[in-house]
């Protein structure tokens, strides 16, 4: 017999758990979706087959999402700079669709160093409606994209880029949020961006992804400990909130996407609970929230197990704490309503 190929669904149901803490609410601030013959085979019947716990019997109590934007559905009828907007287009009617509205809020894409983003903005929240909450225009810049499964290809410089400065702010300024994806060796650039705009909040994903691959698997222990203090800079600024998660993507070095069987919640724990209780350390419980990242980290674990783990990780805090990380903070940060 051959073994499951990881990350399909066959692999991931080697290892079915209890849900642990079932009736704790939770939102999940960042997941994807592509619609068919996109990216990744995964949509609302996937993403709702995840959250409902479909295969394994019985899921966590997923109240809310929000969809971050990933590529996914661009117009390429419109002009160039709108593009984006079908992205929102797209999950803006998803969530129409679904019975449940499970997505209950959308960070798109926009390029913030345009002169036209207010246009553009417009044209998100004409689309997103009540659900458009903010951009995400990612720092992600990778030295050695040849080593990595998602290289970020943006410019080395764009931190520090003034026009891209402005468009920051002018998210603030309008009530949206900006998200930022990035390597570790980047979170100085985005220290000093959070500190040069200090009236927009960011929310910095994944941990600004400590790398564990290709010319950085050799270093994981230098890495650690540079990350761990350009962590506690970065939380030193009130304007930043932190998501706890992604640290499951194959780039990250667990190598749990090419092993036999993925990782129980306790072996997940084990090997990630350090860089989660320094963050939440440095940021406190109402600057943190965990995300699933998926389908992202699905490639490694599956979603019941995923929050199996994290609700592991949070079980010495007390219990407002814990509701502000699984659900409290990102309804706040994202302004979503009610479930």
């Amino acid at each position: 017999m051959t073994n499951p190929i990881p990350g399909t669904q066959e692999w991931l149901d080697l290892v079915i758990e209890e849900v642990v803490d079932p009736a704790r609410p939770i939102v999940d601030p960042h997941h994807h979706l592509w619609p068919a013959g996109g990216a990744l085979p995964y949509g609302l019947d996937e993403l709702h087959s995840d959250v409902d716990g479909t295969s394994s019997g019985g899921g966590h109590r997923i109240v809310r999402t929000v969809f971050v934007e990933c590529g996914a559905a661009y117009d390429h009828a419109a002009p160039e700079h709108l593009m984006s907007v079908g992205e929102t287009s797209f999950v803006a009617g998803e969530s129409a669709r679904d019975p449940a509205h499970l997505i209950g809020g959308i960070v798109s894409s926009a390029d913030l160093r345009r002169p036209d983003l207010d246009e553009i903005l417009d044209a998100h929240a004409e689309a997103g409606g009540h659900l458009f909450k903010g951009i995400r225009h990612a720092l992600s810049s990778a030295e050695h994209p040849e080593a990595l499964r998602i290289p970020g290809r943006a410019p080395r410089d764009l931190a520090t880029d003034p026009s891209f400065r402005r468009g920051v702010g002018r998210l603030g300024d309008r009530g949206l949020t900006y998200d930022t994806w990035h390597y570790h060796y980047q979170n100085g650039d985005f220290l000093d961006l959070a500190r040069a705009v200090p009236q927009t909040t960011m929310v910095l994903d994944h941990f600004g992804t400590p790398l564990g691959v290709g010319p950085y698997a050799a270093r994981r222990d230098e890495i650690r400990a540079g990350w761990r203090d350009t962590i506690a800079e970065i939380a030193r600024c009130p304007n930043v909130v932190a998501k706890l998660g992604g640290l499951a993507m194959p780039d990250n070095g667990f190598e749990w996407h090419t092993a036999r069987r993925p990782p129980t919640s306790d072996e997940f724990v084990a090997a990630q609970r350090d860089w989660y209780l320094h963050t939440i350390d440095c940021f406190g419980p109402d600057r943190c929230m965990f995300e699933s990242n998926f389908p992202i980290d699905r490639w490694s674990l599956s979603y019941g197990v995923l929050w199996n783990g994290l609700k592991k990780i949070a079980a010495t805090f007390s219990a407002t704490e814990q509701d502000a990380m699984f659900r409290g903070t990102a309804s706040s940060v994202y302004r979503l309503a009610a479930a």
